[in-house]
């Protein structure tokens, strides 16, 4: 069969979209970006506490006194984790997916209920979208808006929208037939009868669908932090990339505090709504006994009244209280240098991006620019860049393991040089693993080693190098199978067969935390087919370059010792989770003329 190029068609497509919808992309992000703030600026301005109130009040005028409480407990305990603003930000994130994604999903389901020709052609089209990989659709979202809240938003609609379409057509069609004909013989027009008799009967199961759709943004919000949407996403992608245990669980304790309240806030509420549904909650109550404080739930006017006097009071204090930022430590002459002008930076969960971006961040801040970091995948990150949404990327690694990145994007970039020249790429075993120490000594031990090798994302440079000319060059292509995953779980593959000592074969490369941790052996490659090591280089978008002149002209200076980043790396480690920008102070109150050095200013 010869081969058909779905794929090549598929990036025909979407670059003919980007080039003649770009106005509609444009105004669809704007439209979304200012529904995300507004709801965001609303959920994230008052104190935690008060915020908590109003949702615990929420959560007791439909559930009673003891879904109250519990709300109030577990966001106090989302509060406790230093984890707020993330909470308040993915919050934020589902409630404009899942409206939006209900804004379409009950007028299609509506539709293909009432007509079989729809039906037809909408189902499929459900098909499609529910059985795609939800990182499939953060793909085009990235290339059609750019990274950030909006592309999360996008794909999660896509992906939540189905059920929605298909609970609200379920619900309909199961309307008892001979009711709907019986309005109709006393005259009733079809619009009426839809609102008068199949929508209130079929309002049970749209509520269902209505919180399938909320849980499913909510799941689909986690993933977007892949691609720079705030909230816990980013914690948790965070945690992924950098196998941290402890950040992981406590991030994904406050999704599943998210998801217990929304699920049941929405569950109560279809109850509510639904005609059927109260009348099953009366008979419910009628035949409790107990505690009459813990049955009591107030009356509609006076929950919604503390819902609305609460909020309004939560709003105030938004409004008044300020944000209060505060300006970094600096001399008043290098505060003032900037002029507020704004610098995005992007970085990967490797340490040694982290690390200098929020370096970067610090002196930035100082010069009296407004600096921000925020956390990609590598894949984003270099998309981001080209497409202007970062000014600059500190962690580009050249010639090899980022090469396929600049084959792709690098007409939109500008180099700006080497900060850090003492890298190598290699393959690492556990030191316990005897008589392993240069690559051709891992011929005929496979068997030891599960015939396999660890490899980190397929796209990058020291992937396809390994695959193509190290492997072949020591004759360990047919012994050996590369296993393509990525860094993460390539480090959860090392973490685990260290602990249980076991011998297993990793790619990694230097500078890279694992050897601090683990005690590894770096295997030699004396027939050289690595090749050279690595820099690691600065680069700027091109755009972004001119408009930030001096910027671009520090950056391009910039320079790190071994000692400094390897001291800068352990004061972020030190200063705990969640504490960069604290570890990069207290590394700079260590070294006081660091600053001075990347960002000179003029004198006279």
């Amino acid at each position: 069969m010869p081969r058909i190029h779905l794929g090549d068609w598929a990036e025909d497509a979407v670059d003919w979209l980007t080039r003649h919808l770009s106005w509609l992309f444009d105004a669809v992000s704007a439209v979304v970006n200012h529904l995300y703030d507004a709801v965001e600026w609303v959920l994230g301005g008052p104190s935690p506490l008060l915020m908590a109130a109003v949702l615990a009040a929420v959560a007791f005028w439909l559930r009673g006194a003891t879904a109250g409480v519990l709300s109030f407990a577990g966001f106090a305990l989302v509060d406790s984790l230093a984890l707020w603003d993330e909470a308040m930000q993915s919050l934020s994130l589902v409630l404009v997916s899942a409206v939006i994604a209900l804004l379409l999903a009950v007028p299609l389901g509506v539709w293909a209920a009432r007509s079989k020709a729809a039906g037809a052609v909408v189902r499929p089209v459900l098909d499609v979208m529910q059985t795609l990989p939800a990182f499939v659709y953060l793909i085009p979202a990235i290339i059609f808006f750019s990274l950030g809240t909006v592309p999360a938003v996008i794909a999660t609609i896509v992906f939540a929208m189905p059920v929605g379409v298909r609970m609200t057509e379920l619900g309909i069609r199961q309307v008892d037939p001979e009711l709907v004909e019986a309005a109709e013989a006393f005259g009733t027009s079809p619009g009426r009868t839809l609102l008068r008799v199949q929508l209130p009967l079929a309002l049970p199961t749209i509520m269902a669908g209505v919180n399938q759709v909320i849980m499913l943004a909510l799941s689909m919000v986690v993933i977007g932090g892949m691609v720079g949407a705030e909230g816990l996403g980013s914690t948790v992608f965070g945690a992924i990339s950098q196998v941290d245990i402890g950040l992981g669980f406590e991030g994904g304790v406050a999704v599943v505090v998210l998801a217990i309240y929304l699920d049941r806030v929405t569950g109560a509420l279809g109850d509510q709504v639904s005609p059927l549904g109260r009348r099953a909650l009366a008979r419910v109550r009628s035949g409790l006994h107990g505690a009459a404080v813990l049955r009591y739930r107030p009356r509609p006017a006076v929950g919604l009244s503390c819902v609305v006097v609460l909020a309004l009071v939560a709003c105030g204090t938004g409004v008044f209280s300020g944000s209060g930022s505060g300006s970094s430590p600096g001399t008043s002459a290098a505060a003032t240098a900037g002029k507020g002008r704004a610098v995005h930076i992007g970085a990967f969960n490797w340490d040694e991006s982290v690390a200098t971006a929020n370096l970067w961040d610090a002196v930035l801040d100082d010069r009296g620019y407004r600096a921000d970091v925020k956390t990609y995948d590598p894949g984003a990150a270099f998309t981001g860049l080209s497409r202007g949404v970062l000014d600059y990327i500190t962690d580009a690694w050249l010639p090899t393991t980022h090469a396929s990145y600049l084959q792709q994007y690098g007409k939109d970039y500008t180099d700006l040089g080497a900060w850090y020249d003492e890298t190598s790429l290699e393959v690492a075993v556990p030191s316990y693993v005897k008589g392993v120490r240069t690559m051709a000594d891992l011929k005929g031990r496979s068997a030891e080693f599960g015939g396999r090798i660890i490899g980190i994302e397929p796209g990058a440079g020291e992937t396809k190098l390994l695959a193509s000319k190290v492997l072949p060059g020591y004759g360990l292509d047919k012994e050996y199978k590369l296993v393509n995953s990525s860094t993460a779980a390539m480090l959860a593959e090392l973490k685990r067969d260290y602990a249980a000592h076991k011998p297993v074969a990793v790619v990694l490369w230097s500078p890279h935390w694992a050897y601090s941790t683990y005690q590894l052996t770096k295997l030699s490659d004396p027939k050289g087919l690595w090749g050279k090591g690595d820099s690691i280089h600065t680069l700027a978008n091109k755009a972004g370059a001119a408009k930030l002149p001096q910027v671009t002209a520090w950056m391009r200076d910039f320079r790190l010792t071994d000692a400094q980043l390897g001291s800068l790396e352990a004061d972020i480690q030190q200063a705990g989770q969640g504490r960069t920008a604290q570890g990069v102070r207290t590394w700079l109150e260590k070294n006081p003329g660091i600053e001075d050095t990347m960002a000179p200013l003029a004198t006279g």
